[in-house]
């Protein structure tokens, strides 16, 4: 495939994590449609390799590959984290697998809640894992005249305080609160990224793509509101837009600024919950000063 120059996304290299069901794999044929180099990830390879196929058959586009890993499994994030920055570059990062509400307790692989792992922690550990890739990036691409660097954080109005007592919910559980709390985190770990990386020329923002989308984790609970089109668009936008090459640190309502739960905004309760993921994943969030852009 040899697209045209004039093609938007033809020089950017776009991971896309939980790509193979959803909003996810709805934003990897819209991207790929774009012409953007894609890194798709899954769990399940099957179904990663007939997304390629499908991708290919219908858009033409051939700069497409399949990263496994299944986010219920530390090391497999890890892992992950390592065979990307062996890669050249990437530009942007949408950390956007997730599990919806869960109808009973479930324990990852590590003992961990399992909706804090999946929703939450491998979004920590990606963004933090790959910030030296993300950087060099900015570098090159600052220096050629284009846009930063983003990483885009799909996370939900559904929000609530996070209790640091209990934050693997192990002495009371309960699955809307274990959903709304992993994606208040997602935003509160956007801030502190978004501060650090402000001066590097990397993006960091969050999300709530639309209500009730007619994905898997939505229909076996609730009653769909939403379009997939509409997150699809949405969340595109933080992607692609050149009128967001200046916006981070933002958390967006659909296609608005708006206004998170408050204990995002609170110091003390993001530098806690910073010091708990470290904790828990072994990964250190980065250190400033970082190389310059």
């Amino acid at each position: 495939m040899t697209p045209p120059t004039s093609r938007p996304l033809y020089d950017r290299t776009i991971l896309i994590t939980g790509a193979t069901d959803g909003l996810g794999r709805a934003v990897a044929h819209r991207l790929a449609a774009q012409g953007a180099t894609l890194i798709l990830h899954g769990r399940n390879p099957a179904k990663g390799r007939q997304l390629l196929t499908d991708l290919r058959d219908q858009t033409g586009n051939d700069r497409l590959t399949f990263e496994h890993a299944d986010f219920a499994h530390l090391d497999q994030i890890q892992a992950l984290a390592d065979r990307l920055t062996s890669r050249d570059r990437l530009d942007v990062l949408v950390n956007n697998a997730g599990i919806g509400v869960e109808t009973a307790p479930q324990r990852s692989a590590d003992g961990l809640e399992l909706t804090f792992q999946v929703d939450y922690l491998a979004t920590y550990m990606l963004s933090c894992l790959l910030t030296p890739l993300l950087v060099r990036t900015a570098a090159r691409s600052t220096a050629a005249g284009a846009g930063p660097a983003r990483i885009v954080n799909v996370a939900s109005a559904g929000q609530a305080s996070l209790d640091f007592d209990d934050v693997l919910l192990e002495h009371h559980w309960d699955g809307v609160q274990a959903y709304c709390q992993a994606k208040l985190a997602q935003i509160m770990l956007t801030l502190d990224h978004a501060e650090l990386l402000d001066d590097h020329g990397v993006t960091v923002n969050a999300l709530h793509p639309a209500s009730y989308m007619p994905t898997k984790i939505v229909t076996h609970l609730f009653t769909v509101q939403s379009t997939l089109d509409e997150g699809v668009t949405h969340t595109a936008r933080l992607i692609t837009d050149p009128a967001l090459n200046n916006v981070t640190g933002t958390y967006f309502n659909r296609s608005r600024p708006a206004r998170a739960h408050h204990q995002a905004y609170d110091p003390d309760a993001r530098a806690r919950l910073l010091r708990i993921s470290q904790r828990l994943t072994g990964v250190p969030f980065p250190a400033a000063p970082l190389p310059a852009a």
